[in-house]
């Protein structure tokens, strides 16, 4: 069986998914700062000429922190909604959240570093 594709619904996917982008970016500066750093990272894999191995670990690393800033950003945003008023729970669960990018932002930096170190 051939898997047919409907192209109309397909670019409509890819509009709320591009859509979704533009609201991050407009909304959420840490995912700026974290998508700036990601393209100077890009920028020095391709001018320091990395083994591919390395690359494939640095563009690893950097897809899971911006995806886990987007998941983060995504139930922060829905927390917001449920939860309007001040909550001690909320704020626990938000915090948490923050922490788990900041580990993967850590670590991705460690990988990084252990990377680069070598050619400065």
């Amino acid at each position: 069986m051939i898997l047919s594709v409907d192209s109309k619904k397909l670019f409509k996917s890819f509009g709320f998914a591009f859509s979704g982008l533009k609201t991050i970016f407009e909304e959420e500066h840490a995912f700026k700062i974290m998508f700036f750093i990601a393209i100077l990272v890009i920028a020095a894999m391709f001018y320091f000429d990395l083994p591919l191995t390395q690359k494939a670990v640095l563009f690893t690393m950097i897809f899971l922190v911006l995806i886990l800033e987007l998941i983060n950003s995504v139930i922060e945003k829905v927390l917001d909604f449920v939860c309007s008023e001040l909550n001690g729970k909320v704020k626990i669960i938000k915090d948490v959240l923050a922490g788990i990018v900041l580990l993967a932002s850590l670590g991705a930096a460690a990988i990084g570093i252990l990377i680069f170190l070598p050619y400065f």
